[in-house]
Parts: C-alpha cells; structure tokens; sequence
C-alpha cells in the first residue's frame, strides 16, 4: 500500500511540475523575469548591490545586536514590539521590479492643504507658549524651547508650519516622542511618504529608520575618514547617501514638504547635520540669471533603480520626472531654488554641456556659501529625551558629517510629509525681494 501510495503521489507531483511549467512557458518575459527576482534570495531590484544579508517581511533580528538601550527605551515605552528583532523592511513582494510600477506609487494628484499658508504670522500661540525662540543664524534654522512636539494644538501646528517654511529648519531638544505620534504629526502636514523597500520601524510604514550603523552592518555602506564625503564632489560615482548635501524625493509626484528627523542616540560629540536655504540660494544669483532660469525647468530622478518593462536587459533605470527648477512656495509666496547634486539629473532647454555647467554652479551654490547655511549640534539631551528637527523639503537642501566615524551610536525615525505639486508663479517675488532687503551685488 506504501509503495502505490509513493508511485501515485509521484505520477501526482509529475503533472502539477508539467503543468507549471507549460505556465511559466507560456508567460510573457516580463513576468517571467519577475518570478525569478522575486523567488531568488540574492538577486534583488531597488536596492543597493551587497544584499544577500537582507531580510524582507520581518524584523531583522541581526539589527538587535547594534541597537542602542535608548532606543530600545523608546520603542518600549511606545509600545512597539522588537521581540524578533528590528528594522522592518517590507516584503519583497511589495518591492517594484518595473519602472513603471515604482513609477505609478503615489503618481495620483492629490489635494494637499498648505497647513502654514492661513496661519498666524506672528504666530502667538506657539511663541507664546514657548519659553524662548533662538534663531540660530541670519538666514536659516530656529530653536523652540520649552515646548514638547507631542503636546502641540492644531493651531500651533500650523504656526510651526509657517515657520518652516520662513526659517528652513526649526529645532525642539529634550523631547518625549513616540515614534506613533511623530507618524501622527506627519500625516497633519500632509499625506506620508510609504517607501517601498525602505526599512521602517517595526508595524509602522511611514517611518523611515536612519541608522547608518545597520547599513553597515548589513554591508550596504561603509564609510571611512577618508571616503565620507566624496560624493560631494561627484554624487553620481561616489555615492555617499545622506553624508552629501542632497534633498529628499525630489523626483515624487509631489515632493515633501515638512520633514521630521527624531534622533533617540545621539553622539557625545560629532554627527551634526548642515542645512541650507533654497530662498537664499536663489537670491546668491545675478538678477540677469534669475531672469534666464525663471520657467526653466529640469528632470529630477530617484535613488533607486527598476527594469523598463520593454527592455529587461537593458539595465536598471531610474524614475524620472519633470519640475520647475525655480519654485514658489505656497505659503511664504517666496520663489526658490529646487535643485540638488544627487537628484537633478539635467535642465531641459538647453544642450547637455550647458545643463551640466549650469547645474554643477547651482550645486555650489547651495553648498559654498556659508552664510545661507546652518549647522546643529544634537546633542547633548537629557537621557530617555531625544531632539527633533522639522525642515521644508522642499526650499531647502540638507547633508550629515560622520565627524563621529561611526565610533558613537546614532539613530534616528523620519517621517516626511508629501506636500503640493510643483509649480512656479512668476509673479512670485524673492525672499529679499518681499522683505525689502537689498538685492545689490
């Protein structure tokens, strides 16, 4: 009876084979090449190369071993399980294999509500509830004392809006904050950003781990002394990922607008963060060629690469996508420059030569001139505190220093916060321009 039951199962198992592979034969080449990206545990589309310790669909329990007590004292306070490990990275199933799929996430236009364009501009009610307000530089970055982001009414939201979107970047220290509420505070602004293959902390998409300690671990980027910032001076071969002066998504639908950093592990020393002002950056030049790129616009595209569907083995491609290279600012009615060195691939109009020089000066542009700059010190906080840091995405430009070289711990969650589809007015005016500063050169 054992031996027929075998023989049958074995005839049994035979025509389902047969029958998969007259499928799978019978599939289109595309798909086929899907089914093997998606079943191979080494090859992997839209993510960086050195993959084959990455784990998809679960909590990574290698990241246990790394992660910092305050962090853990965070994430325990909140209520999130790390029991079988962490960061989370989404399945790979939902990871894109085509472009046109990674291109159609988030490809809708939806209707966004500028929280800051109908606020307060003297903004009472969160000045007033504050114990001081420090503006760090001239130009750029404001410190809030004496408030906690958790406990903030929907009025003083949107002040906080408007402030972001006048002084860049705006800091709160010593701050009790769940990584739950910071995702709350987030969809306020506007709808969140889910990445598809970004990890994430542990049941909560949309808040994005910044952990340069786990890439290395994972053999995804390893910087030294000596290699950290080269992508400063040529983002395209040497890829330093937030170590160059960069701004998030600018190749989204509708790029971000607020965005959130919470660092729970901070260094000692080092580690410091630089942000520098679109406004400024567009005010640095001539008013002959502001002239000449006001209505230019430019082709911006992503990170990550995907398969074009219509040629697999043509090698992967990068989402692309057209904005004004000169913006307007919704809320402040401010025009300002939307480049950066790691996202503006070329400006259309003009020959590549051209596009390449002019782009490369706007590049230096933002990240030479010191005095549209700020640079923050996140530490020292009180212990179970973390600070916060809140910027416009888009007016805005932003880079790390691994001053610390990896030998302290830091780690930090990120929500951004999708904002309005890119345009320019050109009746717009220039922050100098409405504040009646000077524009002499």
């Amino acid at each position: 009876m054992s031996n027929t039951l075998t023989a049958s199962s074995t005839l049994k198992l035979r025509s389902q084979a047969d029958k998969q592979s007259q499928i799978y034969n019978e599939e289109p080449l595309d798909k086929k090449i899907e089914h093997i990206v998606r079943d191979s545990k080494n090859l992997h589309i839209g993510v960086k190369p050195n993959t084959s310790k990455l784990v998809f669909g679960q909590p990574d329990p290698e990241g246990l071993t790394i992660l910092p007590e305050t962090t853990k004292q965070r994430f325990v306070e909140s209520g999130i399980d790390i029991s079988r490990g962490y960061p989370e990275r989404p399945s790979k199933e939902a990871v894109p294999v085509y472009l046109d799929e990674a291109f159609a996430i988030r490809n809708d236009d939806y209707p966004h509500i500028e929280r800051g364009k109908n606020a307060d501009p003297e903004k009472k009610a969160l000045f007033g509830a504050a114990t001081e307000v420090i503006d760090l530089t001239k130009n750029v970055g404001t410190e809030i004392v004496g408030l906690q982001l958790a406990d903030l009414n929907d009025k003083q939201k949107d002040e906080l809006a408007l402030l972001i979107s006048e002084r860049i970047v705006v800091f709160f220290r010593h701050q009790k904050l769940s990584p739950q509420k910071q995702l709350e505070l987030g969809e306020y602004w506007g709808r969140v950003e889910k990445h598809p293959q970004a990890y994430q902390v542990n049941g909560l998409p949309g808040i994005t781990v910044i952990w340069n300690d786990f890439a290395a671990l994972k053999n995804q980027k390893k910087y030294t002394f000596k290699n950290n910032n080269i992508g400063n001076f040529d983002s395209v071969k040497y890829n330093s990922g937030s170590l160059s002066w960069h701004g998030d998504l600018s190749q989204e639908n509708q790029p971000p607008g607020v965005t959130h950093l919470h660092l729970d592990t901070i260094p000692d020393n080092g580690g410091d963060t630089m942000w520098a002002s679109g406004y400024a950056a567009y005010d640095k030049l001539s008013e002959e060629f502001k002239k000449f790129l006001d209505g230019k616009k430019a082709v911006f595209s992503s990170a990550h690469k995907y398969l074009d569907r219509n040629d697999p083995f043509g090698g992967p491609k990068r989402i692309e996508r057209v904005h004004p290279l000169v913006r307007t600012h919704p809320a402040t009615g401010w025009k300002y420059l939307f480049v950066n060195r790691e996202h503006t691939e070329r400006i259309l109009g003009v020959s590549p030569v051209e596009s390449d020089i002019i782009l490369n000066y706007l590049f230096d542009v933002y990240e030479k001139n010191a005095d549209i700059q700020v640079r923050f010190k996140w530490g020292p906080t009180e212990p179970g505190y973390g600070v916060s840091a809140l910027w416009d995405n888009r007016i805005s430009q932003h880079r790390a220093v691994w001053d610390h070289e990896g030998n302290d711990a830091r780690h930090g969650t990120r929500v951004s916060s999708l904002s309005d589809k890119p345009y320019f007015d050109p009746k717009s005016k220039s922050q100098r321009e409405a504040l009646g500063l000077s524009l002499e050169e």
